[in-house]
């Protein structure tokens, strides 16, 4: 029997709200962890108020940790295709005493109830939740799981 804490992460790209929603509603996610450092968005539904709402409304808690953000030079080398430029800004936020804060706090969220990172890029491996999902998993044991909502099949 696995004993670690299931920790998901999902990217919006290309989805609605609703797919999200029904995406952390079959896993049974009770919090949200927006792990943007910047919660705004054009997508309807992903900037951090109307985000905020429509997730209370379905009965699962928000949670900015902006210090787990990528800062806007990471943002710009991912869009420019420096994924070596875009890695190495992230790595270095990490291991910032923000992101130390915000990582810990993660931790503790997740203990206490299903807990889902949140981000843009669809593939995690393209953005940085992928590197805070590994800090939690080797840090504090959680067991990460991303999420596509896009795939119908759940």
């Amino acid at each position: 029997m696995n004993d670690s804490p299931t920790l998901y992460t999902i990217g919006y790209e290309g989805a609605s709200f609703d797919s999200v929603l029904r995406a952390l509603k079959v896993r049974g996610v009770g919090v949200l962890l927006d792990v943007r450092e910047l919660p705004l968005s054009r997508r309807a539904g992903f900037s951090k108020r109307p985000l905020s709402a429509g997730l209370e409304e379905a009965g699962i808690g928000y949670v900015h940790l902006k210090g787990l953000g990528t800062p806007k030079e990471g943002r710009v080398a991912a869009h420019q295709g420096d994924l070596d430029r875009f890695w190495s800004i992230v790595e270095a936020k990490m291991q910032t005493p923000e992101a130390e804060h915000d990582l810990n706090r993660a931790a503790a969220l997740a203990r206490e109830k299903p807990a889902c990172l949140l981000c843009f890029e669809a593939s995690p491996h393209l953005c940085h939740r992928l590197r805070v999902g590994e800090s939690l998993h080797s840090r504090f044991g959680f067991t990460v799981e991303h999420l596509n909502p896009t795939d119908v099949s759940f």
